[in-house]
């Protein structure tokens, strides 16, 4: 019985983005949406997918250079997407963050490092416990040079060994649709969520570790 208890347990703390999330929509209502940071139109942007974006989110929002992270979804085809369409698994759609970054402060480059220092690239269709081609490992270029770029850095990772294989997919960006409100900064307003104690935090806290040196600086 006592085992059985303990594997009940560890269930409910790891469960999944998809299922974390429904139960928090369905809880509480949704929050505003995200509150705007200020005029964004001068800062560069990006797109990475890279498993749930929560945890995402909260990694690129740590880089220094970086403005603002907003939750989303790319690489699908249907209109409008709506987090329960896409957390059925059955479009092309994934969860993908968009990154406002200062390119004077934080390159493209490095923010490819970030993408890879903060994830498993050698995962298909999942990270953690979330599983399903909306989590899949994908860079979304906006023109040839971040495409060189994309490539480039995935040749050298294999050349320096640092992975066996990568199944990061690189293509073309088309389209961002945001999140619902209330997945927006989900990490910063849900602190106590289970799912953010046991993945996202720790994920986080990681790649802090692996590249201190593209951390803002403490406030």
């Amino acid at each position: 019985m006592k085992s059985i208890l303990i594997s009940l347990t560890v269930l409910c703390v790891l469960q999944a983005c998809t299922g974390t999330a429904q139960s928090s929509s369905k809880s509480t209502p949704p929050p505003a949406e995200k509150s705007s940071k200020g005029d964004l139109s001068h800062y560069s942007k990006a797109y990475f997918a890279s498993g749930c974006f929560w945890c995402v989110e909260a990694i690129y929002e740590s880089v220094n250079g970086v403005k603002e992270a907003v939750s989303g979804y790319s690489g699908g085809t249907e209109p409008n997407p709506t987090y329960e369409l896409v957390s059925t698994g059955r479009t092309k759609y994934a969860e993908c963050i968009e990154v406002y970054y200062d390119s004077t402060v934080v390159s493209y480059e490095q923010l490819l490092k970030v993408f890879y220092d903060s994830h498993d690239p050698t995962i298909k269709n999942g990270q953690g416990p979330d599983n399903g081609p909306q989590y899949r490992s994908m860079i979304f270029y906006q023109n040839e040079r971040e495409k060189d770029l994309a490539h480039a850095y995935i040749q050298k990772l294999i050349s320096d060994k640092a992975y066996p294989f990568i199944t990061t997919e690189v293509g073309p960006f088309k389209k961002f649709y945001p999140a619902e409100g209330y997945h927006q900064d989900f990490e910063h307003k849900n602190p106590g969520n289970s799912y953010i104690q046991a993945i996202s935090v720790p994920r986080l806290n990681e790649f802090k570790e692996k590249a201190p040196q593209l951390l803002k600086p403490a406030e």
